[in-house]
């Protein structure tokens, strides 16, 4: 019984140094593809640095300086916050935050309506289950932001008030986001059925995703010229000819809106559309036998499926609505005033101006705005799409 176990404890003695070889090989080989990787991936990292990391910190320090002109050249001076105070406290405020007037009763309603939802809100959030301190003050902080910005629009659209270019940026987002969501949706369910001519219908509707911004533009300034426009015999016979849209601060909001509808429809469509499509048939087909009606599975089988898709689409098409400038800038040029200015726009009328620092505030302060926007979404939202995921 000893000689095979002394033969054994042999074998295993000569395999002991090539296992040992192998194993340093196999080390080396991982520190190469290692070092190989970093070398690959270096170049693009040092890219995404120098044209990302770089113009940000360089702009931030602009956002606090201001140029001046000398003899022999320009100077930029470090002032601090005086770029913000300006827009937030200063001579830009009318600009950047409007005009503000007293709060109505129509305003303070709304806002007791709204405060109740939130309140509601954050109670049904105490008392669930993933309760936390942490998760407890970031949504008090989300709500205390929302609830400032919904002030900040109700008292500048009264009557006598202007929204400001903040406030114009917010109408912006949300009722375009909304509208874009609601038609490219309503559009993905009709096309999604087997009527005749879908091909046809899905191709047309995607046309608007090939013209530029710049084109938009043009296109509807032309649409909405009443006295040359293709539309003349239409406004003509309506009695409309010697009026403009451009004329009226909201007729020209609603030019902006209405071309950014049309443009951005088909992103949405084209999207719900896939995924519509990739859901499974039997939860549908198994409903329909039950005797549910169509609200009823697209209420509790097909919104709920493309829920994921769908808060990764309207995050996407938020943060890009928050950069608007084409459609205001050449459709109504700002106008009437800065009625259609977006931040970004009046980010680049200071430029133009000179007021570089100015101009840095702005988009510093569209930054915080959008990266504040697309955090609480994705905070507010995780939790619902993780529960119909699992």
């Amino acid at each position: 019984m000893a000689e095979p176990s002394h033969t054994v404890s042999l074998d295993q003695a000569k395999s002991e140094p090539a296992l040992v070889n192998q194993g340093k090989i196999t080390a080396l080989t991982n520190k190469a593809d290692q070092f190989a990787a970093s070398a690959f991936v270096l170049p693009a990292l040092l890219v995404i640095l120098l044209l990302s990391i770089f113009p940000l910190v360089l702009s931030l320090w602009i956002s606090l300086s201001r140029l001046t002109f000398e003899k022999g050249g320009a100077v930029m001076t470090f002032v601090g916050l005086d770029n913000y105070d300006k827009l937030i406290r200063g001579i830009n405020r009318e600009h950047f935050l409007g005009v503000l007037v007293q709060p109505s009763l129509f305003t303070w309603i709304v806002m007791a309506i709204v405060v109740i939802l939130f309140g509601r809100w954050l109670f049904h959030y105490v008392r669930g289950d993933d309760f936390s301190i942490g998760g407890f003050i970031f949504r008090l902080i989300v709500t205390g932001a929302l609830l400032g910005a919904i002030w900040l629009v109700l008292v500048s659209i009264e009557t006598g008030g202007r929204p400001g270019t903040l406030e114009v940026t917010w109408i912006y987002v949300f009722v375009g986001v909304t509208v874009q969501y609601l038609l490219g949706l309503g559009l993905a369910l009709l096309c999604a059925q087997h009527i005749p001519g879908r091909r046809f219908f899905r191709v047309i509707f995607l046309l608007p995703m090939m013209i530029t911004p710049v084109g938009v533009a043009y296109l509807f300034r032309m649409l909405a010229d009443t006295q040359k426009g293709p539309f003349y015999p239409i406004w003509a016979a309506l009695g409309l000819v010697n009026t403009s849209w451009v004329s009226d601060p909201w007729g020209a909001r609603a030019a902006v809106m209405i071309g950014d509808i049309w443009q951005w429809t088909p992103f949405m469509f084209i999207v719900l559309l896939a995924a519509i499509e990739s859901l499974p048939t039997e939860p549908v087909e198994a409903a329909v036998v039950d005797g549910a009606g169509p609200w009823a599975i697209l209420r509790y089988i097909t919104f709920p499926a493309i829920l994921p898709v769908t808060s990764t689409l309207i995050l996407i098409r938020m943060i890009e609505a928050f950069k608007i400038i084409d459609l205001p800038n050449i459709l109504t040029n700002g106008g009437p005033g800065t009625a259609t200015e977006s931040m970004t726009l009046h980010a680049y009328t200071i430029w133009r101006a000179l007021d570089i620092g100015g101009s840095a505030a702005v988009a510093y302060i569209l930054l915080f705005v959008v990266t504040f926007a697309g955090i609480a979404y994705v905070a507010l939202i995780r939790r619902r799409v993780e529960q119909i995921a699992s």
